[in-house]
């Protein structure tokens, strides 16, 4: 005959089953070993504290600079100045000379603020939506390829594990970064939001979509399409400056500026201080990554004599 098992050994059976199986499900943190110590138990602290959080948990990045580097150009400036260099420079029929016109107006005036990425925008105006991600695409491969930071590719990884939502929200324009920003790093499209214009027909217009995300715009990107207050916030300049404040949990400042000294009475708390200073103040975690030239990387962004971002 058959023994029957007493409702203790059911009950240990069952315990061992139940041990096993949060085990296997165990959310787990991959150090990231070229932040120290400090850095990691911190974001290991906060994440394990979210292990029972309920509904949506949100993570929210800049791109430039945060995920990638931008030593020594903008990818999106680099981008749409290699494309003019081969389709535009040099020619004399109008939508020639109007695209090199738009151009001029990057390369000498204002190169902050809404009005240059309205510009860029005016740039791709009138070229297909595949046309323009695979000049995103070929800057990243051609010259930004080795540039996403191994670092931060771990931390999104962390953060996947214990299931947050990623977003990303750049002020470069959002066709041209989407493509290349998705086959790298697995986030969906609709995740990754830059400066949005019209597309009528598969065609990109210069009619632009609300809010822009710079600056204050970026906060308001957060309210108008993620809906969701961010447990997480990532950025790098003082353009993140507002949507790293909306974080509910940590902020995270890779490679702030030192030297620089703002003199904002809009934002009271940072007149007079560095990038790095205000976020030291308010406890963001600062993390390093490394963010060097390849000097054989040939950019027309150079040869037009841009000025040069640094390296780290």
């Amino acid at each position: 005959m058959k023994s029957r098992k007493t409702p203790i050994q059911t009950s240990f059976i069952f315990l061992l089953f139940f041990c096993c199986f949060l085990s296997i499900n165990a959310q787990v943190y991959q150090k990231i070993p070229q932040w120290d110590e400090e850095i990691n138990t911190s974001i290991k602290n906060y994440l394990d504290s979210t292990m029972s959080q309920t509904g949506r948990k949100v993570a929210v990045f800049d791109c430039d600079g945060t995920l990638f580097g931008q030593a020594p150009y903008y990818l999106a400036d680099e981008a749409l100045f290699a494309y003019a260099m081969e389709h535009y420079k040099g020619k004399k029929d109008s939508l020639s000379v109007s695209k090199m016109a738009i151009v001029d107006s990057l390369l000498h005036g204002d190169n902050q603020g809404t009005d240059y990425v309205k510009r860029r925008i005016n740039f791709l105006a009138g070229l297909p939506v595949s046309e323009v991600e695979t000049m995103g695409m070929n800057a990243y491969k051609e010259k930004y390829g080795q540039k996403f930071y191994p670092e931060m590719k771990q931390f999104l990884l962390n953060l996947k594990e214990f299931g947050f939502e990623v977003w990303v929200i750049t002020a470069s324009p959002e066709v041209l970064y989407q493509r290349f920003v998705n086959e790298e790093l697995g986030i969906p499209k609709n995740r990754i939001i830059g400066v949005k214009s019209v597309i009528s027909n598969g065609i990109l217009t210069d009619q632009l979509v609300s809010p822009i995300p710079q600056e204050e715009g970026k906060a308001k990107t957060i309210e108008t399409f993620i809906k969701a207050s961010p447990m997480i916030v990532g950025g790098n300049s003082r353009g993140d400056l507002e949507m790293m404040e909306r974080s509910t949990g940590i902020k995270i400042i890779v490679n702030p500026n030192d030297q620089k000294i703002y003199s904002e009475t809009n934002v009271r708390e940072l007149n007079g201080k560095t990038l790095k200073t205000f976020w030291t103040q308010h406890h963001a975690i600062e993390v390093p990554c490394k963010d060097t030239v390849n000097a054989k990387t040939h950019y027309v962004s150079r040869a037009w004599n841009v000025k040069i971002n640094a390296s780290h």
